[in-house]
């Protein structure tokens, strides 16, 4: 590798969002078809798929729980092996609301990176090729977001940050996409859309998930 492609890549942090995988707390939209465990177990799937596709990527990847705790629940052992196996650093999520967690990690990220690429673990069709596209659109462009099919998206991307950027989005519904895209225009900040991906949410997405991932170890 030569050393104008090492920078290259030493310059881009991917932080995977995720929450302890606690019974009743993660997956909830999945747990009238799949109950509380199988929610659960599925969060705890989701979150490594999410891993190993971000690892497939050259670029540094790190963990950020939504919260410290004294220590793992029970069910996080299989995630912390891997990031064990796999040599990701963890931290934790800071800030009241997934906006101001978000923009706490791009800076925080961004203190010793050029970019910063978040990506969600629900977000299992985030892929390494997914990652690349988003570090280079952000060569050219403030901010970079991959829309999911429901309205909001899969990943978002920094290489500037903005007090308030992410302010006043109604999470979780179909106007995340359009909100933040609105802000970003009030700020003065370009940003680049990717082509969508989709994420799990509600029973059918776990359905495709499944259709999508045979063979795959839970």
């Amino acid at each position: 590798m030569s050393e104008t492609i090492a920078a290259e890549y030493s310059g881009v942090l991917v932080i995977q969002f995720a929450k302890w995988p606690e019974p009743g707390r993660v997956k909830t939209r999945l747990m009238p078809a799949l109950g509380r465990e199988g929610a659960l177990q599925a969060h705890v799937r989701l979150t490594r798929a999410v891993l190993g596709n971000l690892t497939q990527s050259p670029f540094a990847v790190e963990l950020w729980w939504d919260r410290a705790l004294p220590q793992p629940p029970p069910a996080a052992a299989p995630v912390v092996a891997d990031l064990k196996r796999l040599r990701v650093s963890q931290g934790c999520q800071h800030g009241d609301g997934l906006g101001a967690r978000m923009t706490n990690a791009f800076e925080r990220g961004l203190a010793n990176h050029h970019k910063v690429v978040i990506v969600g673990s629900d977000c299992p069709s985030v892929d390494a090729a997914y990652v690349r596209a988003a570090a280079r659109a952000l060569d050219t462009h403030q901010v970079v977001m991959g829309p999911s099919d429901d309205g909001g998206y899969v990943l978002l991307g920094a290489a500037a940050v903005a007090d308030g950027m992410l302010n006043d989005i109604d999470w979780g519904t179909e106007a995340v996409l359009t909100q933040t895209a609105r802000r970003l225009d009030r700020l003065g900040l370009s940003y680049a859309l990717l082509e969508p991906r989709w994420d799990v949410d509600e029973p059918e997405d776990w359905r495709r998930y499944l259709a999508q991932s045979p063979g795959r170890s839970g």
